[in-house]
């Protein structure tokens, strides 16, 4: 249910009403607000506290939503992966055991890795990666400009990717710097999946797309056992994955929205892991016995984008007046203390390219100043925000100082699946959220907030920001093109520098801050990893 909170009740703290939690796990247990188990979780089980009811799909050439990259990276191999216990060396093979490079440096062939099985027990082959990948390029789906960023179309596949008995040969449209080819290659959309069991599903052509939405057919740690949307995830260990059975048998994510519950249940011992608790339920359970908390840098940013479509929000002096009515200290010190770090770029910290530049402050008089110089009176949009704790806080404290100057925000909450819905079709005035890197590469966030080439309607180019945005980046666009190819790293380096610093100045667009999670765990937990700046949480290395 979407909900509005309008201007005049921008004072109210919205509470919901909690019924009753369940989190159902192999021996039973129930833990809810009225009634808590007090056994600890199975020794061989990870159960996990988390906000899932952004996943709209399963399918890994279609998913593009932070929950749902959990569970594919922890479903699919890949071609090359990332080690979750030494994330700092970058990828290295996976389902390919090795690659060589053409002297023009535009194919790179893959040999694949023998005597591994998907979950059906069928072997993984290169026909299934061939498949796999021009499976993304002919579905088109949200993620799917990862790839065809390289050149390939749903018309020139059968020619730029290509299976030959053992090996996979991918051959792009000009020559990319290798690591850039391979890094992307790690993200969601390089997932590998069976081609027999998911044409075995397929309907009226749609490659077994809506069979994918609610089952897995990878070779990964684990497989999908069940997904009930806006409830829970089930995950269940693959005893034959290459690397070894995981000690954790089953996986069960429990959607729970309020950190206040997420910290009863890890004292209470009934899940294990509690992702979204804010800094006071942090600061509660820091010291206590049995229990710890996991401090770790992430990529992921939080931002606000403003629809260019709207009159007024299209006004460049409306924009940066609105950028100097954020309360970014205020927001950092208080209610996101310790989680989350002002940031006013689109590169994360530790990405090549990444600036420390913050030229906005919260500056009333300024931002009333600048919305005189445009003429602008009156001014009320509507701005969207998932129904999660700190993004609603975010939200109110932007609409008490945008008031401050005069503008009215209405804020409409609803889940993670509604609010994207709307914001990728480019129906919100205003959008509150956050966004994390695909792939290790400063392309990843260059190519999304500051590329896109064709701003039509028609062109559906929803995994872009600027597009959702419709946003025309006009020079950007060359800028963001001449850096992705350029071979020197110093170089490279340095048009990132000046696309992020034109960005500042143009873009509709205010990146706020860059996440720090803090997660509470049962301090038996060990080697979880939350996949650091570069991808999403390992299941498969965890012991307790």
């Amino acid at each position: 249910m979407i909900k509005t909170i309008h201007q005049a009740a921008r004072r109210r703290i919205m509470k919901k009403t909690l019924g009753s939690v369940a989190i159902a796990i192999a021996l039973g247990a129930v833990a809810g607000t009225t009634s808590v188990s007090h056994a600890a979780t199975p020794d061989n089980m990870l159960v996990i506290a988390n906000r899932i009811d952004d996943i709209a799909t399963l399918d890994p050439a279609q998913s593009f939503e932070f929950a749902g990259s959990d569970v594919i990276r922890n479903v699919y191999g890949k071609l090359v992966n990332f080690d979750p216990m030494n994330l700092e060396a970058g990828y290295e093979p996976d389902l390919a055991e090795s690659w060589t490079v053409s002297e023009d440096g535009k194919s790179i062939t893959f040999t694949m890795r023998e005597g591994i099985n998907f979950h059906s027990g069928n072997p993984v082959t290169a026909q299934d990666a061939e498949f796999s990948l021009r499976r993304v390029i002919q579905l088109n789906k949200t993620p799917s400009f990862i790839l065809t960023q390289f050149g390939f179309t749903p018309e020139n596949v059968e020619e730029t990717i290509v299976a030959d008995g053992n090996t996979l040969t991918i051959t792009t449209d000009k020559k990319y710097a290798t690591s850039f080819v391979l890094n992307c290659l790690t993200a969601t959309v390089g997932s590998i999946v069976d081609k027999a069991l998911v044409m075995e599903n397929e309907k009226d052509g749609d490659m077994g797309n809506d069979w994918l939405a609610t089952n897995s057919a990878g070779s990964g740690a684990y497989k999908v056992v069940n997904w009930k949307p806006v409830e829970s995830v089930t995950l269940a260990s693959n005893p034959d994955f290459y690397k070894g059975e995981p000690a954790m048998k089953r996986v069960i994510v429990q959607h729970i929205q309020e950190s206040a519950t997420q910290r009863l249940l890890l004292e209470k011992g009934d899940i294990d892991v509690a992702r979204n608790l804010n800094p006071e339920d942090v600061a509660g359970i820091d010291g206590k016995e049995g229990l710890a908390v996991a401090t770790e840098l992430r990529g992921r940013l939080m931002y606000i984008s403003f629809n260019q479509k709207h009159p007024q929000l299209s006004n460049p002096k409306v924009v940066e007046a609105l950028k100097y009515l954020i309360d970014y200290e205020g927001m950092q010190n208080s209610f996101l203390n310790g989680q989350y770090q002002i940031h006013q770029n689109f590169l994360p910290a530790t990405y090549l390219g990444a600036i420390d530049d913050k030229p906005f402050s919260f500056d009333v008089e300024k931002a009333k100043a600048l919305l005189a110089e445009a003429g602008i009176e009156n001014l009320e949009f509507e701005a969207g925000v998932r129904e999660a704790q700190e993004r609603i806080e975010i939200a109110q404290s932007l609409q008490n100082t945008f008031a401050q100057a005069g503008v009215t925000m209405n804020i409409t909450v609803g889940t993670g699946k509604q609010i994207l819905t709307r914001y990728r079709a480019r129906e919100l005035d205003m959008y509150i959220g956050a966004w994390g890197p695909d792939y290790p590469d400063p392309q990843t966030n260059a190519g999304t907030f500051a590329y896109n080439p064709d701003n039509s309607d028609e062109a559906q180019a929803t995994g872009l920001l600027a597009y959702r945005n419709a946003w025309d980046p006009g020079m950007l666009n060359d800028m963001v093109e001449a850096a992705v190819v350029e071979g020197d790293t110093d170089a490279r380096r340095a048009m990132y520098e000046e696309i992020q610093r034109e960005f500042q100045k143009t873009a509709p667009f205010a990146v706020m801050f860059q996440q720090t999670e803090q997660t509470g765990l049962n301090a038996s937990v060990q080697n979880l990893n939350l996949g650091s700046a570069v991808t999403a949480i390992s299941y498969w290395p965890v012991t307790k």
